[in-house]
């Protein structure tokens, strides 16, 4: 199993958008980059587990568990002329663009913001906190995996 960080604006799709959802379940689609598309594609598999992180907002940071529950598939938005995501030169015979889908596992207590993230030695090598990083998902190892829980934890 591997984990991941995925980011999305909370007043575009946020944790309690999925949770509306039935069976809590919703396809992650809108990726337009080329590394986040080819780790869909050759990195995450359905059973990998990620933090669903909230970006661009008051208080980003993390605000809960989220499952893959189905592997790389088209991104249907790229072939539909009224969506936002639509790309004229995906060919949906041979499609450029994936999405995967995606179960709540849990929200939490609470957001675990970026200041409180950044303020970890232990966490300083996350993706996420590099400056510059523009990627709307990103690896994590077990051991950052385990150490955000344990924060998750004492605020319980």
């Amino acid at each position: 199993m591997k984990y991941w960080i995925m980011k999305s604006e909370p007043d575009v799709f946020g944790i309690d958008d999925l949770a509306k959802r039935p069976r809590k379940t919703e396809h992650w689609d809108g990726i337009r980059n080329y590394q986040v598309r080819n780790m869909l594609r050759d990195d995450m598999q359905k059973g990998d587990e990620a933090f669903f992180y909230h970006s661009s907002c008051k208080e980003p940071g993390i605000a809960g568990i989220i499952r893959i529950v189905k592997a790389a598939y088209p991104d249907h938005t790229a072939f539909d002329p009224e969506s936002k995501y639509h790309d004229p030169k995906s060919d949906p015979a041979n499609p450029r663009w994936l999405m995967v889908d995606v179960q709540l596992v849990r929200k939490f207590a609470r957001v675990i913001g970026l200041p409180e993230l950044r303020s970890h030695p232990a966490l300083a090598d996350l993706l996420i906190l590099r400056r510059g990083n523009r990627l709307s998902i990103t690896p994590i190892s077990k051991k950052h995996w385990d150490y955000i829980l344990r924060l998750e934890a004492k605020s319980s």
